[in-house]
Protein backbone atom coordinates (compact mmCIF):
# COMPACT_ATOMS: atom_id res chain seq x y z
CA UNK A 1 0.00 0.00 0.00
CA UNK A 2 1.20 3.53 -0.78
CA UNK A 3 0.90 5.67 2.35
CA UNK A 4 0.17 9.38 2.06
CA UNK A 5 -1.61 12.05 4.15
CA UNK A 6 -4.95 13.30 2.86
CA UNK A 7 -4.67 17.03 2.16
CA UNK A 8 -7.80 18.06 0.35
CA UNK A 9 -10.78 16.59 -1.35
CA UNK A 10 -10.75 16.79 -5.12
CA UNK A 11 -13.88 17.89 -6.93
CA UNK A 12 -14.33 15.61 -9.94
CA UNK A 13 -15.51 17.85 -12.74
CA UNK A 14 -18.00 15.93 -14.91
CA UNK A 15 -16.83 17.58 -18.14
CA UNK A 16 -13.27 16.49 -17.46
CA UNK A 17 -13.98 13.03 -16.14
CA UNK A 18 -16.82 11.96 -18.42
CA UNK A 19 -14.54 10.53 -21.13
CA UNK A 20 -12.91 8.40 -18.45
CA UNK A 21 -16.14 6.99 -17.03
CA UNK A 22 -15.01 3.40 -17.67
CA UNK A 23 -12.31 3.83 -15.06
CA UNK A 24 -13.80 3.50 -11.62
CA UNK A 25 -12.98 6.37 -9.27
CA UNK A 26 -13.00 4.71 -5.88
CA UNK A 27 -11.70 7.50 -3.65
CA UNK A 28 -11.96 11.25 -3.94
CA UNK A 29 -8.97 12.38 -1.94
CA UNK A 30 -5.77 13.79 -3.36
CA UNK A 31 -2.99 13.02 -0.91
CA UNK A 32 0.68 13.64 -0.39
CA UNK A 33 2.04 11.42 2.33
CA UNK A 34 0.54 8.72 4.90
CA UNK A 35 -2.84 7.46 3.99
CA UNK A 36 -3.04 4.21 2.10
CA UNK A 37 -4.23 3.86 -1.46
CA UNK A 38 -4.95 0.58 -3.13
CA UNK A 39 -3.52 -0.05 -6.58
CA UNK A 40 -6.93 0.54 -8.14
CA UNK A 41 -7.58 3.86 -6.41
CA UNK A 42 -4.13 5.26 -7.18
CA UNK A 43 -5.28 5.49 -10.79
CA UNK A 44 -8.14 7.73 -9.69
CA UNK A 45 -5.71 10.00 -7.90
CA UNK A 46 -3.51 10.19 -11.00
CA UNK A 47 -6.44 11.15 -13.18
CA UNK A 48 -7.87 13.63 -10.69
CA UNK A 49 -4.51 15.28 -10.19
CA UNK A 50 -4.01 15.52 -13.94
CA UNK A 51 -7.46 17.05 -14.41
CA UNK A 52 -6.66 19.60 -11.72
CA UNK A 53 -3.35 20.45 -13.42
CA UNK A 54 -5.04 20.89 -16.79
CA UNK A 55 -7.64 23.16 -15.18
CA UNK A 56 -4.90 25.27 -13.58
CA UNK A 57 -3.08 25.48 -16.89
CA UNK A 58 -6.19 26.74 -18.61
CA UNK A 59 -6.78 29.34 -15.92
CA UNK A 60 -3.19 30.51 -16.26
CA UNK A 61 -3.54 30.86 -20.01
CA UNK A 62 -1.27 27.90 -20.69
CA UNK A 63 -3.58 25.91 -22.95
CA UNK A 64 -2.28 24.66 -26.25
CA UNK A 65 -2.98 27.38 -28.81
CA UNK A 66 -5.19 27.49 -31.83
CA UNK A 67 -4.30 25.16 -34.65
CA UNK A 68 -3.61 26.30 -38.19
CA UNK A 69 -5.81 24.66 -40.79
CA UNK A 70 -4.00 25.50 -44.04
CA UNK A 71 -2.21 22.33 -45.15
CA UNK A 72 -1.24 23.40 -48.66
CA UNK A 73 2.12 25.00 -47.85
CA UNK A 74 5.09 23.05 -49.32
CA UNK A 75 6.77 21.05 -46.56
CA UNK A 76 10.37 21.98 -47.27
CA UNK A 77 9.70 25.63 -48.05
CA UNK A 78 7.75 26.91 -45.08
CA UNK A 79 8.30 30.66 -45.12
CA UNK A 80 9.53 32.62 -42.15
CA UNK A 81 6.45 33.16 -39.99
CA UNK A 82 5.53 33.54 -36.35
CA UNK A 83 3.60 30.27 -36.40
CA UNK A 84 4.17 27.59 -33.82
CA UNK A 85 4.11 23.86 -33.28
CA UNK A 86 3.16 22.63 -29.81
CA UNK A 87 4.83 19.42 -28.67
CA UNK A 88 3.97 17.42 -25.55
CA UNK A 89 5.97 14.53 -24.09
CA UNK A 90 7.56 13.11 -20.97
CA UNK A 91 11.07 14.45 -21.61
CA UNK A 92 11.97 16.80 -18.76
CA UNK A 93 15.12 18.35 -17.33
CA UNK A 94 18.27 17.70 -19.33
CA UNK A 95 16.37 15.44 -21.76
CA UNK A 96 14.00 18.32 -22.52
CA UNK A 97 16.94 20.69 -22.98
CA UNK A 98 18.55 18.24 -25.40
CA UNK A 99 15.35 17.92 -27.45
CA UNK A 100 15.01 21.69 -27.60
CA UNK A 101 18.62 21.92 -28.80
CA UNK A 102 17.91 19.28 -31.44
CA UNK A 103 15.01 21.27 -32.94
CA UNK A 104 16.77 24.66 -32.77
CA UNK A 105 18.19 24.41 -36.33
CA UNK A 106 14.66 23.71 -37.57
CA UNK A 107 13.36 26.81 -35.81
CA UNK A 108 16.17 28.95 -37.22
CA UNK A 109 15.68 27.66 -40.76
CA UNK A 110 11.89 27.89 -40.90
CA UNK A 111 10.98 30.58 -38.39
CA UNK A 112 8.56 28.13 -36.79
CA UNK A 113 8.57 28.27 -32.99
CA UNK A 114 8.56 24.79 -31.43
CA UNK A 115 6.88 25.07 -28.03
CA UNK A 116 7.70 21.97 -25.99
CA UNK A 117 5.99 20.99 -22.75
CA UNK A 118 7.22 18.02 -20.73
CA UNK A 119 5.72 16.19 -17.78
CA UNK A 120 6.52 12.97 -15.94
CA UNK A 121 2.74 12.62 -15.58
CA UNK A 122 2.54 12.60 -19.37
CA UNK A 123 0.33 9.52 -19.91
CA UNK A 124 -2.44 10.57 -17.53
CA UNK A 125 -2.28 14.22 -18.59
CA UNK A 126 -2.58 13.27 -22.26
CA UNK A 127 -5.73 11.28 -21.53
CA UNK A 128 -7.20 14.25 -19.70
CA UNK A 129 -6.34 16.59 -22.56
CA UNK A 130 -7.92 14.18 -25.00
CA UNK A 131 -11.09 14.25 -22.92
CA UNK A 132 -11.37 18.03 -23.33
CA UNK A 133 -10.05 18.02 -26.95
CA UNK A 134 -6.95 19.95 -25.89
CA UNK A 135 -4.48 18.13 -28.13
CA UNK A 136 -0.92 19.24 -28.79
CA UNK A 137 0.05 19.48 -32.45
CA UNK A 138 2.74 16.83 -32.07
CA UNK A 139 3.17 14.27 -29.31
CA UNK A 140 6.15 12.23 -28.11
CA UNK A 141 4.76 8.88 -26.94
CA UNK A 142 6.77 6.12 -25.27
CA UNK A 143 4.00 3.53 -25.37
CA UNK A 144 2.92 2.00 -28.71
CA UNK A 145 -0.16 0.69 -26.90
CA UNK A 146 -1.18 4.23 -25.97
CA UNK A 147 -0.48 5.41 -29.50
CA UNK A 148 -2.75 2.68 -30.87
CA UNK A 149 -5.58 3.86 -28.61
CA UNK A 150 -5.42 7.34 -30.15
CA UNK A 151 -5.27 5.84 -33.65
CA UNK A 152 -8.41 3.83 -33.05
CA UNK A 153 -10.19 6.86 -31.62
CA UNK A 154 -9.41 8.67 -34.88
CA UNK A 155 -7.20 11.33 -33.30
CA UNK A 156 -3.79 10.72 -34.91
CA UNK A 157 -2.88 11.65 -38.48
CA UNK A 158 -1.50 8.92 -40.80
CA UNK A 159 2.01 9.86 -41.80
CA UNK A 160 1.53 8.42 -45.28
CA UNK A 161 -0.54 11.53 -46.00
CA UNK A 162 2.74 13.43 -46.41
CA UNK A 163 5.72 11.09 -45.81
CA UNK A 164 6.88 8.55 -48.40
CA UNK A 165 7.29 4.96 -47.23
CA UNK A 166 10.53 4.67 -49.22
CA UNK A 167 12.02 7.63 -47.36
CA UNK A 168 10.97 6.17 -44.03
CA UNK A 169 12.58 2.82 -44.84
CA UNK A 170 15.79 4.66 -45.69
CA UNK A 171 15.73 6.21 -42.22
CA UNK A 172 14.51 3.31 -40.05
CA UNK A 173 14.66 -0.47 -39.97
CA UNK A 174 11.45 -2.38 -40.61
CA UNK A 175 11.36 -3.39 -36.93
CA UNK A 176 11.14 0.23 -35.79
CA UNK A 177 8.67 1.16 -38.53
CA UNK A 178 6.44 -1.77 -37.57
CA UNK A 179 6.28 -0.45 -34.00
CA UNK A 180 4.86 2.81 -35.36
CA UNK A 181 2.15 1.10 -37.42
CA UNK A 182 -1.47 0.28 -36.66
CA UNK A 183 -3.50 -1.74 -39.17
CA UNK A 184 -0.72 -1.42 -41.78
CA UNK A 185 -0.69 2.37 -41.60
CA UNK A 186 2.25 4.39 -40.23
CA UNK A 187 1.40 6.81 -37.42
CA UNK A 188 4.76 7.32 -35.72
CA UNK A 189 8.43 7.90 -36.36
CA UNK A 190 11.08 7.30 -33.72
CA UNK A 191 13.20 9.93 -32.01
CA UNK A 192 15.10 7.95 -29.40
CA UNK A 193 15.86 4.31 -28.65
CA UNK A 194 16.38 3.28 -25.05
CA UNK A 195 18.52 0.21 -24.43
CA UNK A 196 17.19 -1.02 -21.10
CA UNK A 197 19.10 -4.21 -20.27
CA UNK A 198 22.06 -2.35 -18.81
CA UNK A 199 23.80 -2.33 -15.44
CA UNK A 200 25.70 0.87 -14.62
CA UNK A 201 28.72 0.79 -12.32
CA UNK A 202 31.77 2.86 -11.40
CA UNK A 203 34.94 1.26 -12.76
CA UNK A 204 37.21 2.84 -10.15
CA UNK A 205 35.03 1.47 -7.33
CA UNK A 206 35.03 -2.03 -8.83
CA UNK A 207 38.80 -1.92 -9.31
CA UNK A 208 39.39 -0.77 -5.73
CA UNK A 209 37.42 -3.77 -4.42
CA UNK A 210 38.66 -6.29 -6.96
CA UNK A 211 35.19 -6.96 -8.35
CA UNK A 212 34.87 -8.66 -11.72
CA UNK A 213 32.10 -7.91 -14.21
CA UNK A 214 29.49 -10.68 -13.83
CA UNK A 215 28.59 -12.46 -17.07
CA UNK A 216 26.00 -14.89 -15.65
CA UNK A 217 22.95 -14.46 -13.44
CA UNK A 218 24.54 -16.62 -10.77
CA UNK A 219 27.67 -14.46 -10.83
CA UNK A 220 25.51 -11.32 -10.49
CA UNK A 221 23.87 -12.69 -7.35
CA UNK A 222 27.23 -13.90 -6.00
CA UNK A 223 28.72 -10.43 -6.50
CA UNK A 224 25.73 -8.89 -4.72
CA UNK A 225 26.23 -11.26 -1.79
CA UNK A 226 29.95 -10.46 -1.67
CA UNK A 227 29.32 -6.72 -1.57
CA UNK A 228 26.90 -7.18 1.34
CA UNK A 229 29.39 -9.42 3.19
CA UNK A 230 32.02 -6.68 2.86
CA UNK A 231 29.71 -4.04 4.32
CA UNK A 232 28.55 -2.43 1.08
CA UNK A 233 25.21 -2.08 -0.67
CA UNK A 234 25.05 -3.71 -4.09
CA UNK A 235 22.09 -1.91 -5.66
CA UNK A 236 20.50 1.49 -6.00
CA UNK A 237 16.85 1.23 -7.06
CA UNK A 238 14.37 4.08 -7.32
CA UNK A 239 10.89 3.70 -8.76
CA UNK A 240 9.37 7.11 -8.02
CA UNK A 241 8.40 8.97 -11.19
CA UNK A 242 5.46 11.20 -10.35
CA UNK A 243 2.22 9.82 -11.75
CA UNK A 244 4.30 7.19 -13.56
CA UNK A 245 5.78 5.74 -10.36
CA UNK A 246 6.45 2.04 -10.75
CA UNK A 247 7.61 1.85 -14.36
CA UNK A 248 11.24 1.15 -13.45
CA UNK A 249 10.08 -1.98 -11.63
CA UNK A 250 8.18 -3.19 -14.69
CA UNK A 251 11.45 -3.05 -16.65
CA UNK A 252 13.02 -5.54 -14.25
CA UNK A 253 10.08 -7.93 -14.71
CA UNK A 254 10.27 -7.64 -18.50
CA UNK A 255 14.03 -8.24 -18.57
CA UNK A 256 13.62 -11.32 -16.40
CA UNK A 257 10.71 -12.65 -18.48
CA UNK A 258 12.84 -12.37 -21.62
CA UNK A 259 15.67 -14.24 -19.92
CA UNK A 260 13.54 -17.04 -18.45
CA UNK A 261 10.76 -17.63 -21.00
CA UNK A 262 12.18 -16.43 -24.33
CA UNK A 263 10.76 -14.12 -26.99
CA UNK A 264 7.71 -16.20 -27.99
CA UNK A 265 6.39 -16.65 -24.44
CA UNK A 266 7.21 -12.98 -23.81
CA UNK A 267 5.00 -12.03 -26.79
CA UNK A 268 2.20 -14.25 -25.45
CA UNK A 269 2.41 -12.51 -22.07
CA UNK A 270 2.35 -9.03 -23.59
CA UNK A 271 -0.65 -9.91 -25.79
CA UNK A 272 -2.40 -11.65 -22.89
CA UNK A 273 -2.30 -15.06 -24.48
CA UNK A 274 -0.46 -15.96 -21.29
CA UNK A 275 -2.37 -14.79 -18.18
CA UNK A 276 -0.62 -12.14 -16.15
CA UNK A 277 -0.69 -14.42 -13.11
CA UNK A 278 0.82 -17.42 -14.91
CA UNK A 279 3.65 -19.20 -13.04
CA UNK A 280 6.45 -17.75 -15.25
CA UNK A 281 5.27 -14.22 -14.42
CA UNK A 282 5.09 -14.95 -10.69
CA UNK A 283 8.60 -16.42 -10.95
CA UNK A 284 9.84 -13.22 -12.64
CA UNK A 285 8.49 -11.15 -9.75
CA UNK A 286 10.19 -13.46 -7.26
CA UNK A 287 13.50 -13.23 -9.11
CA UNK A 288 13.26 -9.44 -9.02
CA UNK A 289 12.48 -9.81 -5.33
CA UNK A 290 15.91 -11.42 -4.86
CA UNK A 291 17.36 -7.97 -5.56
CA UNK A 292 14.64 -5.67 -4.28
CA UNK A 293 13.61 -7.50 -1.10
CA UNK A 294 16.79 -9.20 0.12
CA UNK A 295 18.00 -7.38 3.25
CA UNK A 296 20.92 -4.99 2.62
CA UNK A 297 20.77 -5.47 -1.15
CA UNK A 298 19.18 -2.07 -1.80
CA UNK A 299 20.21 1.39 -0.66
CA UNK A 300 17.55 2.39 1.88
CA UNK A 301 14.95 -0.36 1.81
CA UNK A 302 12.52 -1.91 -0.65
CA UNK A 303 9.63 0.15 0.71
CA UNK A 304 11.65 3.35 0.43
CA UNK A 305 12.33 2.81 -3.28
CA UNK A 306 8.83 4.10 -4.09
CA UNK A 307 9.91 7.50 -2.77
CA UNK A 308 13.33 7.60 -4.49
CA UNK A 309 13.11 9.46 -7.84
CA UNK A 310 14.47 7.22 -10.55
CA UNK A 311 16.65 10.04 -11.93
CA UNK A 312 18.34 10.44 -8.54
CA UNK A 313 18.67 6.75 -7.70
CA UNK A 314 21.98 6.16 -9.57
CA UNK A 315 23.73 9.06 -7.83
CA UNK A 316 24.86 6.73 -5.04
CA UNK A 317 27.34 5.25 -7.50
CA UNK A 318 29.36 8.46 -7.21
CA UNK A 319 29.41 8.76 -3.41
CA UNK A 320 32.62 8.19 -1.43
CA UNK A 321 32.43 5.43 -0.43
CA UNK A 322 29.71 4.34 -2.90
CA UNK A 323 26.19 4.15 -1.49
CA UNK A 324 25.66 1.42 -4.07
CA UNK A 325 27.81 -0.38 -6.61
CA UNK A 326 25.31 -1.21 -9.37
CA UNK A 327 22.25 0.33 -10.94
CA UNK A 328 20.06 -1.30 -13.61
CA UNK A 329 18.61 1.35 -15.88
CA UNK A 330 18.25 2.35 -19.52
CA UNK A 331 20.76 4.16 -21.69
CA UNK A 332 19.14 7.55 -21.10
CA UNK A 333 19.96 7.62 -17.37
CA UNK A 334 23.46 8.98 -18.01
CA UNK A 335 21.79 12.32 -18.77
CA UNK A 336 21.08 12.49 -15.01
CA UNK A 337 24.68 11.90 -13.90
CA UNK A 338 26.54 14.78 -12.22
CA UNK A 339 28.40 17.14 -14.51
CA UNK A 340 32.04 16.35 -15.10
CA UNK A 341 31.80 12.58 -14.69
CA UNK A 342 33.93 10.75 -17.24
CA UNK A 343 32.92 7.65 -19.22
CA UNK A 344 34.95 4.50 -18.54
CA UNK A 345 36.41 6.22 -15.46
CA UNK A 346 33.46 7.35 -13.35
CA UNK A 347 30.80 5.24 -15.07
CA UNK A 348 30.49 2.33 -17.44
CA UNK A 349 27.99 -0.39 -18.29
CA UNK A 350 27.69 -4.12 -18.73
CA UNK A 351 24.66 -5.96 -20.13
CA UNK A 352 22.31 -7.56 -17.62
CA UNK A 353 23.37 -11.22 -17.79
CA UNK A 354 21.20 -13.93 -19.30
CA UNK A 355 19.46 -16.58 -17.22
CA UNK A 356 18.48 -19.43 -19.57
CA UNK A 357 21.24 -20.20 -22.06
CA UNK A 358 18.65 -21.15 -24.70
CA UNK A 359 17.77 -17.47 -25.11
CA UNK A 360 21.29 -16.07 -25.23
CA UNK A 361 21.60 -12.43 -24.18
CA UNK A 362 18.25 -10.72 -24.77
CA UNK A 363 18.07 -6.93 -24.91
CA UNK A 364 14.99 -5.02 -23.83
CA UNK A 365 14.44 -1.77 -25.68
CA UNK A 366 12.01 1.10 -25.63
CA UNK A 367 11.89 4.51 -27.20
CA UNK A 368 10.12 7.76 -27.83
CA UNK A 369 7.97 7.84 -30.94
CA UNK A 370 6.56 11.00 -32.45
CA UNK A 371 3.03 11.32 -33.80
CA UNK A 372 0.83 14.14 -35.04
CA UNK A 373 -2.59 15.17 -33.76
CA UNK A 374 -3.08 18.37 -35.74
CA UNK A 375 -2.40 18.35 -39.47
CA UNK A 376 -0.78 21.72 -40.20
CA UNK A 377 2.08 22.70 -42.53
CA UNK A 378 4.20 23.49 -39.47
CA UNK A 379 3.51 20.10 -37.87
CA UNK A 380 4.28 18.30 -41.12
CA UNK A 381 7.55 20.18 -41.55
CA UNK A 382 8.62 19.34 -37.99
CA UNK A 383 7.80 15.65 -38.45
CA UNK A 384 9.89 15.47 -41.62
CA UNK A 385 12.79 17.20 -39.86
CA UNK A 386 12.60 14.82 -36.88
CA UNK A 387 12.87 11.83 -39.23
CA UNK A 388 16.11 13.21 -40.69
CA UNK A 389 19.59 12.47 -39.25
CA UNK A 390 20.27 16.05 -38.06
CA UNK A 391 18.25 16.15 -34.80
CA UNK A 392 19.42 12.64 -33.91
CA UNK A 393 23.07 13.54 -34.37
CA UNK A 394 22.68 16.68 -32.27
CA UNK A 395 21.07 14.66 -29.48
CA UNK A 396 23.72 11.93 -29.74
CA UNK A 397 26.46 14.52 -29.27
CA UNK A 398 24.76 15.81 -26.13
CA UNK A 399 24.78 12.36 -24.48
CA UNK A 400 22.25 10.06 -22.83
CA UNK A 401 20.80 9.28 -26.24
CA UNK A 402 20.77 6.31 -28.63
CA UNK A 403 19.20 6.88 -32.03
CA UNK A 404 17.03 4.38 -33.92
CA UNK A 405 17.66 6.44 -37.10
CA UNK A 406 19.95 4.16 -39.10
CA UNK A 407 21.62 6.96 -41.05
CA UNK A 408 23.25 8.29 -37.86
CA UNK A 409 26.98 7.65 -37.81
CA UNK A 410 28.58 5.91 -34.78
CA UNK A 411 30.99 8.85 -34.61
CA UNK A 412 28.04 11.09 -33.70
CA UNK A 413 27.96 9.69 -30.17
CA UNK A 414 29.68 11.88 -27.63
CA UNK A 415 31.43 9.20 -25.59
CA UNK A 416 32.67 5.65 -25.79
CA UNK A 417 30.02 4.31 -23.40
CA UNK A 418 27.21 5.38 -25.70
CA UNK A 419 29.11 3.85 -28.60
CA UNK A 420 29.31 0.58 -26.64
CA UNK A 421 25.58 0.72 -25.91
CA UNK A 422 24.87 1.11 -29.61
CA UNK A 423 27.14 -1.89 -30.21
CA UNK A 424 25.27 -3.98 -27.59
CA UNK A 425 22.04 -3.18 -29.39
CA UNK A 426 23.54 -4.14 -32.74
CA UNK A 427 24.94 -7.47 -31.42
CA UNK A 428 21.98 -8.61 -29.30
CA UNK A 429 20.81 -12.22 -29.67
CA UNK A 430 17.21 -11.18 -29.04
CA UNK A 431 15.64 -7.71 -29.09
CA UNK A 432 12.19 -7.12 -27.65
CA UNK A 433 10.28 -3.92 -27.02
CA UNK A 434 9.25 -2.89 -23.51
CA UNK A 435 6.28 -5.10 -22.64
CA UNK A 436 4.34 -2.65 -20.50
CA UNK A 437 4.53 -0.09 -23.31
CA UNK A 438 2.93 -2.62 -25.68
CA UNK A 439 0.17 -3.70 -23.30
CA UNK A 440 -3.20 -1.93 -23.18
CA UNK A 441 -2.59 1.45 -21.58
CA UNK A 442 -4.86 0.65 -18.62
CA UNK A 443 -2.43 -2.14 -17.73
CA UNK A 444 0.90 -0.91 -19.05
CA UNK A 445 0.65 2.61 -17.66
CA UNK A 446 -1.53 1.96 -14.62
CA UNK A 447 -2.16 -1.41 -12.97
CA UNK A 448 1.29 -2.82 -13.78
CA UNK A 449 2.95 0.33 -12.41
CA UNK A 450 0.78 0.17 -9.30
CA UNK A 451 1.55 -3.51 -8.87
CA UNK A 452 5.25 -2.70 -8.65
CA UNK A 453 4.55 -0.18 -5.89
CA UNK A 454 2.58 -2.80 -3.98
CA UNK A 455 5.30 -5.41 -4.51
CA UNK A 456 7.97 -3.06 -3.15
CA UNK A 457 5.80 -2.39 -0.12
CA UNK A 458 5.34 -6.04 0.78
CA UNK A 459 2.50 -7.52 -1.28
CA UNK A 460 3.33 -10.99 -2.58
CA UNK A 461 4.06 -11.76 -6.21
CA UNK A 462 0.95 -13.95 -6.35
CA UNK A 463 -1.31 -11.21 -4.96
CA UNK A 464 0.09 -8.55 -7.29
CA UNK A 465 -0.16 -10.64 -10.43
CA UNK A 466 -3.65 -11.87 -9.52
CA UNK A 467 -4.89 -8.29 -9.14
CA UNK A 468 -3.40 -7.21 -12.47
CA UNK A 469 -4.94 -10.25 -14.18
CA UNK A 470 -8.35 -9.62 -12.63
CA UNK A 471 -8.32 -6.05 -13.94
CA UNK A 472 -7.06 -6.77 -17.46
CA UNK A 473 -9.49 -4.92 -19.77
CA UNK A 474 -11.74 -6.93 -22.06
Amino acid sequence: MLCIFPLFKVVFFPTLMAPLSKIAVRRSYFCLSAFCLSAKSRLAVRLATSAFMVMLGSVAGCSLGEVATDTDTPLRSVSKTSKTVTVFGRLVGKEQANFEAAVRPFEEETGIDVIYEGSESFASLLRIRAGVLNFPDVVIISQPGLMAEFVRSGDLVPLSDFMDRKDLRAAYSDSWLDLGMVDDETYAIWYRAAVKSLVWYRPSAFEAKGYDIPTTWEALIALSDRIVSEGGTPWCIGIESGAATGWTGTDWIEDIMLRTTGPEAYRQWVEHEMPFNAPPVVDAFDKFGQFLLTPKYVSGSAAQTVNIPYRQSPLGLFDEPPSCYMHRQASFISASFPAGKLPRVDYDIFPLPGIDARFGLPILVAGESISMFNDTPESRALMIYLASPEPHEISAQLGGFISPQKQVSPEAYSDIVNQRIAQILANADVIQFDGSDMMPAYVGTDTFWDGMIDFAQGKSAEAVTNEIEENWPN
